[in-house]
């Protein structure tokens, strides 16, 4: 499921839309695995007194970790981590849900984390330090945590570098064929995107 373009500004586009990591999973898959093993274990036993009282046990056990999994199934369809060309969205909730947003114009550093087995699998958490109320959020069972934060770092750059090519004071002092050589550069090195270099384009030549 993608993330709704009718929740998108005007002239915002999506950079990455995912759900977790499959490692997600993991807690439940693995308790779901180890009961389904006891209880192979308790089938086989010799002694029908203890088969008697651990049967019971097992099964409520069983029933109780397979609703586990089929919740974290349902938690993660509802789980998006975006980002847009303007901000950072994450929302979740199966029944009562949740969300928050970080404008990329706040973001101040992004790091991540991951142990061994995570690296393996290409899973991790990642931590975005931004200049709002809430300081620091961290997002858990990210794929690719590094090239996330490489994605982020470059949708940053390119708030910053589109604020200062349309409102910085170099600019208005520069002739038009400077400013559209200067639009090119940004261009070449994907600071802009080709739609947003001929809308600076037809404004410098009075286009539009």
């Amino acid at each position: 499921m993608t993330f709704p373009k009718k929740h998108l500004n005007d002239g915002e586009t999506v950079a990455l839309d995912m759900h977790p990591h499959w490692w997600y999973f993991a807690e439940p898959a693995f308790s779901l695995l180890v009961t389904i093993v006891v209880g192979i274990w308790v089938i086989r036993l010799d002694d029908g007194t203890m088969k008697d009282i651990l049967r019971p046990v097992v099964l409520v056990v069983l029933a109780g970790t397979a609703v586990w999994l089929l919740y974290r199934a349902a938690t993660w369809q509802t789980t998006e981590f975006v980002i847009t060309s303007q901000r950072v969205i994450f929302r979740q909730g199966l029944v009562a849900k949740r969300g928050m947003e970080i404008p990329l114009d706040r973001v101040n550093n992004v790091n991540f984390t991951q142990g061994v087995l995570e690296r393996m699998l290409g899973a991790g958490d990642l931590l975005i330090e931004s200049g709002g109320e809430d300081g620091q959020q961290r997002f858990t069972d990210i794929k690719d945590p590094a090239g996330v934060q490489n994605l982020l770092h470059r949708e940053v750059e390119k708030v910053r570098t589109r604020r200062t090519a349309a409102s910085g004071p170099s600019a208005a002092t520069l002739s038009v064929p400077e400013q559209l050589e200067r639009l090119e550069g940004l261009l070449q090195r994907g600071s802009i995107t080709p739609e947003e270099f001929e809308s600076q384009k037809r404004k410098l030549l009075d286009l539009d």
